[in-house]
């Protein structure tokens, strides 16, 4: 097969840990072709979509990269979006394009509009039954009423990843006002706030959902003493330990839905008894999943890819 990942900057890759890559080497591993390209090489001429590739191969001293080609998106089996947030306008384009490759035969994984139509901190208002007490709103008044009913809270954009921006709450913090007028702009951007999850201190759980189906580890990413996050972009520490009950019962019952919107690959963010967030973005964990159990997830991951793009 042809497979085009739509990547970050290579260089801006860890390429020890990096999900993106180790998907990558396992398809090179069974002998499929790599093609990479960057968020701002699909572009439209007229009406057709093109797409502007580099043939990717794995070496001794890393990678080597082939020059640039274009290409019609639907000259390739599978178009894998890769692309991290934060999920700004030029992200959105990217969706509308990649909607628009779709449409004219590509086949992009995750499906572009659904990407597009499922923010990751949103999300989970789908299920209520497994979401936290919530709050979406810009207004600093509603905020501190939640906060005075919940007593401990977590505020964060909706647009971040890797735990950034992200903030806890208690009705003790001297910084609540400076805190709010900061991540709401002064009440002009819409954030979301939780009830604070004690259970995080046991690890913010990511589960990852392959074509609807959990892999049967999670990576718990446990928080540095004394901090909030447990985002190992924030220093937490990944532990893979095998799902819960109600890890898989969350698990199962979203990836039913993920499936039918064509989210192939999908993280999931579970604290304790809880739904925080649906990553279908780029989720990570693969590497660490892998290193610590005997679950190879980048396989499944290519099972599944291979058995689809054959139906």
């Amino acid at each position: 097969m042809k497979l085009v990942f739509i990547l970050d900057p290579l260089e801006s890759l860890k390429i020890y840990k990096d999900t993106s890559l180790a998907i990558m080497r396992e398809a090179s591993q069974r002998g499929h072709s790599l093609f990479v390209s960057m968020q701002h090489d699909l572009f439209l001429r007229g009406d057709q979509a093109r797409i502007s590739t580099q043939g990717f191969k794995f070496t001794a001293q890393g990678y080597a990269l082939d020059a640039a080609i274009e290409n019609s998106p639907a000259e390739f089996d599978a178009i894998i979006m890769r692309k991290d947030p934060p999920f700004d306008n030029e992200y959105l384009y990217s969706t509308y394009l990649l909607e628009i490759a779709a449409n004219q035969g590509a086949r992009v994984f995750n499906n572009p509009a659904a990407i597009r139509g499922w923010n990751e901190k949103l999300s989970v208002t789908r299920f209520p039954q497994f979401a936290p007490e919530f709050l979406v709103t810009a207004n600093n008044t509603l905020i501190r009423n939640f906060l005075n009913a919940h007593q401990d809270i977590v505020v964060k954009p909706l647009d971040g990843m890797g735990g950034s921006s992200i903030f806890r709450l208690r009705l003790d913090d001297p910084n609540i006002s400076v805190i709010l007028e900061t991540i709401t702009r002064f009440g002009t951007r819409t954030i979301m706030a939780q009830r604070y999850l004690p259970a995080i201190l046991q690890g913010d759980k990511r589960i990852i959902v392959i074509n609807g189906e959990p892999l049967p580890y999670a990576l718990a990413r446990i928080p540095l003493a004394g901090e909030t996050r447990g985002n190992l972009a924030a220093g937490g520490t990944g532990v893979a330990q095998a799902l819960s009950a109600r890890d898989r019962e969350i698990a199962v019952t979203v990836g039913k839905t993920l499936k039918q919107e064509g989210l192939f690959l999908v993280g999931l963010d579970v604290i304790g008894e809880h739904l925080t967030e649906i990553n279908v973005t780029s989720p990570t964990g693969m590497v660490e999943i892998a290193a610590q159990t005997d679950c190879n997830p980048a396989g499944v991951m290519l099972d599944a890819l291979e058995l689809h793009l054959a139906l």
